[in-house]
């Protein structure tokens, strides 16, 4: 079999019509779209008829609707499975509804039986009729307190986790109105700004892996229908949390302690005496507490990072390396006065490391916005129980979120707080123990750093381009240079979620990590069109980061690591910078000796901050670099991001405090500190989606990216800096 690396479709190099062809013919396009919904819809038409003639088909009616429809057995399985699942809550609700339209008949009738009774007259003696026997009285109250009891058990649990009271403490609420399916089976409308209609194809999807879990339910779905009852539970753990969070940004010694290395760190014995909570969570020496604090400037003034913050699509293109999947299920409050003031959201969210030896954080979770005073807001983050939320990890977000305080000339000062239970439920892989028991690698000063970064990338859209090395001749305008950068970042999203270890339904496991951490996935991919096949592996280097970082993103020692390049020269032809860091750049690279009739060009961007860094890159053909530059729409441009992320191994705040480093698989035993580098390659290999995957594709990836291993290794393997 052959392999197309880096390009698909018809943008493999076959001159100027490649790319530009799949952009400039939108009319083609437009009937790839209709016939695909057309025979998508005539696909569910098929199985929606033979799933009424047989709701349970046998293995050879399954085969054959494979054969007839061109889907895998195990689609045909699961669209059964969860046909059957919706149909069962459809009729569940529908009961459920009938039965307590009956319940309310019936008390309305018992009603007015007693008050008849009441004014009722003997006909024999012309006194009053004798009343109910006293002991069925007794027995039926009983079982009614039973009920309402089981209620507001429920609803205390919830609100102890938050809030350090039974609910029985709370005025506002009546438990004795709740339904017992309110949230256990909680209907779906589309109502809310990220609001869909139900979807019956959900598993026939290109690239769906078809997973039924709990966390892939609360993504797949619309909004969630929030009873009447929650809302003002939700808003009462709002303000709670909002006022536990002010206590920690505020408050110093004793929360705080600061480390060696000037980190805050949280001291759980003062928090206990100060927050003491009616649940059982921090008892528990199975789970482990994360809590850490830092403050810093940001470019972008409150109002704006407020409206990011409180968009779940935004604030994930916020935070690419950390945030690997997120979405609002519900809009409890949208604001006041067309501002986020009083905005409360309910979310899910997927943290991430960028590696595939480090599993992700779920979390549902409430988040709650409000104006402190003029110029002054505050965002809360606190976990909130679903009981249909499933998570891979046992992840509860304690009052968490920032701070942000405008500042002269359009900055703001951000003071963010992260507040962690988490009890992983496999081990930790030593190479990154030390991160993720310091509180690192998912620590305050990891989302800070990133956001100082990318609201300098953000600023950087607005600066007129400068550059001298400008592709073509021509300097790009201000709308090819925005363009570009937006292209640029569905290259870095792309390659964030090809590495890490997220559970979202894009992608399938081909092969989980083998005897050197290679993972590899593959998925359905639209631009390009075909199987596209990630594979990302974590190592150890005792060179700082900062080192590994310029050594990968400097063009002149790229044939020194590129298996692709041949060892042939390469030089930058345009530059975007986007950073006050010099090495926080979009660059454009062309091999020295490539023909004029080689249309390939390598898109890079590279950024760097104290918590890491990122060195990204894809193959682009002119034709379709040049759409980009002339400030065309990028999204339709194939793209198959490969690159490295960087970060410091944690051993430097173990040198620190004068504990000697661990050790661990090809790592040094010295205190000195060095780097964990994820290297991930995506390669297509084949241009028709119905492609199937091989061993040969498999080996291909890991001979590609254990040839790079050895390269960079070979390379930085003299003395560093």
């Amino acid at each position: 079999m052959s392999f197309v690396v880096g390009v698909g479709g018809s943008g493999s190099g076959s001159g100027g019509d490649g790319g530009g062809s799949q952009h400039h013919d939108g009319s083609e396009t437009d009937r790839k779209k209709k016939r695909y919904h057309r025979h998508t819809a005539q696909q569910i038409q098929r199985l929606e008829s033979s799933f009424k003639e047989c709701p349970h088909p046998d293995e050879k009616q399954r085969n054959q609707l494979s054969r007839e429809l061109g889907l895998a057995p195990r689609q045909i399985k699961f669209w059964f499975q969860n046909r059957r699942t919706q149909l069962k809550a459809q009729h569940e609700r529908a009961d459920n509804s009938a039965l307590k339209a009956e319940n309310d008949k019936i008390r309305c009738e018992n009603i007015a039986i007693r008050e008849a009774l009441k004014h009722a007259i003997c006909p024999n003696c012309g006194g009053p009729p004798v009343s109910e026997d006293p002991y069925f009285d007794e027995q039926k109250l009983r079982i009614e307190n039973a009920h309402l009891r089981e209620e507001l058990e429920r609803m205390s649990t919830i609100a102890s986790k938050y809030m350090g009271r039974p609910i029985s403490q709370l005025s506002t609420l009546h438990p004795m109105h709740i339904s017992p399916l309110d949230l256990s089976m909680t209907s779906l409308t589309g109502c809310g700004p990220c609001g869909h209609g139900p979807s019956l194809d959900f598993d026939l999807l290109p690239g769906s892996s078809m997973s039924v879990s709990g966390h892939n339910n609360l993504q797949s779905q619309p909004n969630l229908a929030i009873s009447d009852m929650d809302k003002p539970l939700m808003t009462d753990i709002a303000l709670t949390a909002m006022e536990e969070l002010l206590r920690l940004l505020h408050t110093n010694e004793p929360l705080w302690t600061k480390t060696d290395g000037s980190r805050d760190i949280l001291n759980l014995g003062s928090y206990d005496n100060i927050f003491p909570r009616s649940s059982n969570r921090g008892k528990n020496h199975n789970f482990r507490v994360e809590a850490s604090r830092s403050s810093g400037i940001v470019f972008m003034n409150a109002m704006a990072l407020v409206d990011m913050f409180m968009d779940c699509v935004k604030c994930a293109e916020l935070f690419p390396s950390i945030i690997a999947a997120s979405k609002t299920l519900a809009v409890i409050s949208s604001g006041m006065g067309g501002t986020h003031e009083g905005a409360l959201h309910l979310l899910y969210e997927e943290m991430e490391v960028l590696s595939p030896l480090v599993a992700t954080r779920e979390i549902c979770e409430l988040r709650y916005c409000q104006q402190i005073e003029q110029g002054s807001w505050i965002v809360v983050n606190v976990s909130y129980d679903l009981p249909q939320f499933v998570s891979h990890s046992q992840s509860f977000r304690f009052p968490s979120g920032c701070l942000i305080q405008d500042m002269s000339n359009g900055y703001s000062k951000v003071t963010w707080v992260e507040h962690i239970e988490t009890e992983e439920k496999e081990p930790i892989h030593e190479l990154y123990r030390e991160m993720i028991h310091d509180g690192i690698a998912f620590g305050a000063e990891r989302w800070l750093t990133t956001l100082q970064r990318m609201c300098e990338r953000f600023a950087s859209l607005s600066v007129p381009a400068s550059s001298s090395r400008d592709l073509g001749g021509v300097i790009p305008s201000p709308e090819g240079k925005r363009s570009m950068m937006r292209l640029a970042q569905r290259m870095i999203s792309n390659y964030c979620l090809s590495v890490s270890r997220s559970n979202n339904t894009r992608s399938t496991v081909v092969s989980e990590l083998n005897e050197v951490g290679v993972r590899v996935t593959a998925h359905k991919s639209p631009e390009p069109n075909g199987t596209v096949l990630c594979a990302a592996t974590t190592f150890w280097l005792p060179n700082s980061p900062q080192n590994v970082f310029n050594f990968l993103k400097d063009e002149r020692t790229r044939p020194q690591w590129d298996v692709l390049s041949n060892g042939n020269s390469v030089h930058e032809v345009a530059h975007i910078s986007n950073g006050s860091h010099p090495g926080n750049c979009i660059s454009v690279l062309r091999a020295s000796n490539a023909s004029q009739s080689n249309n390939m060009l390598i898109l890079q961007e590279s950024s760097t901050d104290s918590s890491g860094a990122l060195v990204v890159y894809s193959p682009v053909d002119l034709a379709a670099l040049n759409i980009a530059m002339s400030a065309e729409d990028p999204s339709y441009i194939p793209l198959l991001s490969s690159g490295f992320a960087i970060s410091p191994d944690g051993n430097g705040s173990t040198s620190e405090q004068g504990g000697g480093a661990s050790t661990s698989s090809g790592r040094s035993s010295s205190n000195s500190s060095g780097s964990l580098i994820t290297v991930g390659f995506q390669i297509m290999v084949s241009n028709l989606p119905s492609a199937k995957l091989n061993m040969e594709s498999v080996e291909t990836v890991n001979n590609l990216i254990g040839t790079t291993v050895h390269q960079i290794k070979t390379a930085l393997s003299g003395p560093t800096a």
